[in-house]
């Protein structure tokens, strides 16, 4: 999978200014692909593009709110123009907010829903019909094993990623004609800037661990060379599903 298997491939990875969303955006540009990056913070963005191209890849940097509807319009308008096309868009765009369902506002309801699930609508909306007619495409939903599980304090951030696992499924029906694949990864236990409020209360942290069959937290280079396999060509026949790749923690 070092080789070069995606070239002349064009990706968009949302939320690809840190954590996962940067690993899996390095990930595709290491195997050729021409990758745009997307995310509302325009000074992480190009600290990722100048990494990308700096080691021989292809990046552009796109600053959005993928919540927006215009916003992912002039995306698309943007990306077009820049790619001409494109083959893969990675749903990487989340946030979480952890506290009792008594304590939530609607608001805050709204802004967890927006970003994990409306946004991978936005974006399929309007990507998808770019991405047909190539006899190749691949859509990645970050679904996360809270679409599986649940957490204390996780009520809309449960809802939101078990609401975009249904989505991946039926999308994956919708397209599956047109050579489509669309899968989710659902990461367990990660060592990404979300998880920094868990990680760094000793308490919370090895509460976590003990919850891990193999005692340890994610790497993050491990999502992205799952995105890899699951964009390649080797995984074209998987469509539907959803892989967890969380340490044996749902397996318990």
């Amino acid at each position: 999978m070092s080789q070069r298997t995606l070239e002349n491939r064009a990706a968009l990875v949302t939320g690809a200014s840190k954590g996962l969303g940067k690993c899996m955006a390095i990930a595709l540009a290491k195997a050729g692909a021409k990758v745009a990056l997307a995310s509302r913070d325009l000074k992480l963005l190009n600290e990722t593009a100048a990494e990308i191209r700096g080691a021989g890849g292809t990046a552009e940097a796109f600053q959005v709110d993928v919540t927006d509807e215009q916003q992912v319009v002039n995306l698309k308008q943007a990306v077009i123009e820049k790619f001409g096309t494109l083959h893969i868009l990675v749903n990487n765009a989340g946030i979480n907010i952890r506290k009792p369902l008594v304590d939530y506002s609607l608001e805050e309801w709204r802004k967890v829903m927006d970003t994990n699930l409306t946004s991978a609508f936005l974006m399929c909306h309007y990507f998808v019909p770019h991405m047909k007619g190539h006899g190749y495409g691949r859509i990645l939903n970050l679904t996360s094993i809270m679409s599986h599980v649940a957490l204390v304090g996780r009520v809309a951030y449960c809802s939101s990623k078990t609401g975009l696992l249904g989505f991946t499924r039926a999308l994956a029906l919708e397209l599956a004609p047109d050579n489509i694949t669309v899968n989710g990864i659902s990461p367990g236990p990660h060592a990404t800037e979300m998880n920094q409020v868990v990680i760094q209360n000793p308490e919370a942290n090895r509460e976590f661990i003990s919850k891990i069959p193999q005692g340890r937290w994610g790497r993050v280079e491990d999502i992205g060379a799952l995105a890899l396999f699951l964009c390649s060509e080797d995984a074209a026949f998987i469509t539907g599903t959803d892989i967890l790749i969380d340490g044996g923690w749902c397996a318990q």
